[in-house]
């Protein structure tokens, strides 16, 4: 080690947290247990749900030292012994970790060690807290000297012992390249990727890609597709990085169910960037864990959003990066993993949308609010995200953001108005207020990484909000005992009980296959995040005849997408005259009605209350104004429901790209879904 060395802040800090453990008796801070801040189960007479929010837990300010603070570790830098006993343990731990893991006896070794069951991990009663998702001093203390040593050793993989466990096979080493994704046309063909196809597209881009350099580069929202390794670029792709653009990032907002710290903060500046983390923690004794673990990181705060009672996953992954000209806002579908980036051996890919809002000139006058805006407040309080950040909105220019709609869930149970802004209610409002209602048949194809237990009632309601019913239509057509029955929001209009029945030839739900998993890159082993129980699809009431085998456009690839299509019979005319050729939802919200909640009788009130079990964030986009897709259209459809073609979604082009092939083949005899 350098003399000069010893003047790092990173190090000292990490120095300074070994030899508090050394000299330390073992106990951990305690603090105080943390109000419980809103109460979305609780049964309410109020109109609204009212969060209280907290002044301290969940607050990264507006002054928080980008850099940790070394003034603990001003006496210690000298201590030669202590130094080297403290570097000797750290290093020791980590050795040790490594020789008493024990080597998978099963999964794809080409592509590493598969990701973890979403289904599994989110069902999993919670315990004695482990470390937070991997991130402890120990841990951070090894990464942050091999930092060091990568800067004044030429053999880094002798001390980072972060890139040797990336770096065991041939497949991992290619996946830490740069993220141009040009691999060897030998090792093309090996890994599936068909030779022609990738010299073609290697010589003749489509689109010029995104960029890491940070710039407004999609001021009026953009989707795309993740990339993945090995795989050419096509201009409708996007790496973590061209997402982050962390060269001057600020502020990282980050949420996700399942998370890879070590991998997420190898993608950003940690001494320049500041991180919110929203995340999942059900119990009290989690929570204080985590926070516990992270109290030395000046530069870190967690935020976590409500779970009491039926609420069992925060599945939400929005992003919110600010920068000094702009705000990104990200509403993926891939959790913080390398596998859900595209990394790894390149065997997932997943969907995004991207919008950037570029910094008002002045912040004196505050215009109106954009639906948008008030959704995404709306939102970020009830998760209980402090309003020193949400206050940083005002900073922005929201009014690109008019066309597209948030669409989230809330967990906890809603009563009063409230059940009308999340779920799929609050998908039935959004697409109201983007005067996209309609009474018309419509076509839904629904692209998916998880099915739930579905019925015909649930599939329904999901066609009803999707032409823009607020809910309570399907609510009538369950809890009604006579037909045809008012409507309590219109009492001139009648509800009839056949209302919405040609769903059950215009709903296609896309999941994979047995034999696709088999048959795809990574195989079973890396089909973790996919699922879908068999006692569900064999239930006398799941519609099976929605089920469609999903394959992707880039072959072998496995699917993590969550995205609802949604075309009308004859585009929709707005009241500027604009026509709406369809729309699509891109967000975390699987199919199935932990994700999009469900609207009962309250037994007290007699009054409806939609119940959330989990919390979700997307966006709805609308295809506007392409005249050259019309008259597909009408060709496509025939009779009572639209033909399923090859060209069926191609009004989508674009817009939202299509990660799936169509038509699918539907499941009988000789093909049966995934099941996990």
């Amino acid at each position: 080690m350098e003399p000069e060395d010893l003047t790092d802040p990173d190090l000292k800090a990490a120095i300074a947290a070994s030899l508090r453990d050394l000299h330390d008796n073992g106990a951990d801070p305690v603090d105080e247990p943390q109000q419980n801040v809103v109460d979305l189960t609780a049964e309410s007479d109020d109109d609204e749900v009212i969060p209280v929010f907290p002044k301290s837990k969940s607050v990264i300010g507006s002054d928080t030292d980008a850099d940790e603070d070394g003034g603990d570790v001003e006496d210690e830098d000298n201590e030669d012994e202590d130094l080297k006993r403290a570097i000797a343990l750290s290093l020791q731990d980590s050795e040790d970790t490594e020789k008493n893991s024990p080597d998978p006896s099963h999964g794809n070794k080409e592509h590493g060690p598969p990701p973890e069951t979403e289904s599994s991990a989110a069902d999993r009663a919670p315990s004695q807290p482990s470390g937070l998702l991997g991130l402890n001093r120990k841990q951070m203390e090894e990464e942050r000297l091999a930092r060091i040593a990568k800067r004044k050793a030429d053999d880094v993989e002798a001390i980072d012992h972060r890139q040797a466990k990336y770096s065991k096979n041939e497949s991992n080493q290619l996946a830490r390249q740069s993220s141009s994704g040009l691999v060897s046309t030998e090792y093309a063909s090996k890994i599936g990727v068909p030779q022609a196809r990738y010299e073609s597209a290697k010589s003749k881009p489509d689109l010029p890609n995104p960029s890491r350099t940070p710039a407004v580069q999609f001021p009026k929202g953009v989707v795309k597709k993740t990339y993945a390794h090995y795989r050419p670029r096509t201009g409708d792709d996007i790496t973590i990085e061209e997402v982050f653009q962390s060269s001057d990032l600020e502020l990282a907002v980050l949420s996700s169910f399942l998370w890879d710290m070590e991998w997420l903060f190898s993608k950003i500046d940690t001494k320049r960037t500041r991180f919110l983390l929203v995340m999942q923690a059900k119990d009290e004794l989690t929570k204080r864990q985590y926070e516990a673990e992270t109290a030395s990181m000046s530069n870190l705060r967690l935020c976590f959003p409500p779970m009491e009672g039926q609420v069992n996953c925060m599945h939400s992954k929005l992003m919110l990066l600010f920068h000094p000209r702009y705000l990104r806002i990200v509403g993926p579908t891939a959790n913080l993993t390398p596998y859900d980036w595209g990394e790894m051996g390149g065997v997932m890919e997943n969907s995004a949308f991207l919008i950037d809002l570029p910094r008002k000139a002045t912040t004196t006058a505050v215009g109106s609010k954009t639906a948008f805006e008030e959704d995404l407040v709306y939102f970020l309080r009830a998760s209980t995200l402090h309003d020193n950040i949400i206050s940083r909105f005002d900073e922005y220019d929201f009014s690109q953001t008019s066309h597209i709609m948030l669409v989230h869930t809330i967990g906890g149970s809603h009563t009063g108005n409230a059940w009308r802004r999340t779920g799929y209610c609050g998908l039935g409002r959004a697409v109201n207020a983007l005067g996209l209602r309609t009474s018309k048949p419509i076509n839904i194809d629904f692209v998916t990484s998880s099915i739930g237990s579905l019925t015909d009632e649930f599939l329904r309601s999901i066609y009803l909000a999707s032409q823009g019913d607020d809910g309570i239509t399907d609510f009538t057509l369950r809890t009604s005992k006579t037909f045809p029955a008012r409507n309590p929001n219109d009492t001139d209009q009648l509800i009839h009980k056949n209302t919405a029945e040609e769903w059950k030839d215009r709903f296609r739900v896309y999941f994979p296959s047995q034999t696709t998993i088999e048959q795809s890159q990574g195989g079973p082993d890396c089909a973790g995040t996919i699922c879908f129980q068999s006692r569900w699809y064999e239930s006398p009431k799941f519609p099976r005849h929605v089920l469609r085998d999903c394959k992707s456009r880039r072959p072998g690839l496995l699917m993590h997408n969550k995205i609802l299509f949604m075309r009308p019979d004859e585009p929709i005319r707005l009241p500027n005259n604009a026509l709406c050729q369809g729309w699509a939802y891109v967000g975390s919200a699987n199919l199935s009605e932990s994700a999009w909640g469900r609207l009962v009788q309250d037994k007290t009130t007699k009054q409806p209350k939609l119940n959330c079990r989990n919390w979700e964030c997307g966006v709805l986009v609308p295809v506007l104004d392409r005249a050259d897709s019309s008259d597909k259209v009408s060709n496509n459809i025939s009779g009572k429901g639209a033909n399923e073609s090859a060209d069926m979604l191609d009004v989508f082009k674009g817009t939202v790209p299509v990660p799936m092939t169509v038509p699918g083949q539907r499941y009988g005899p000789g093909l049966k879904p995934w099941f996990f």
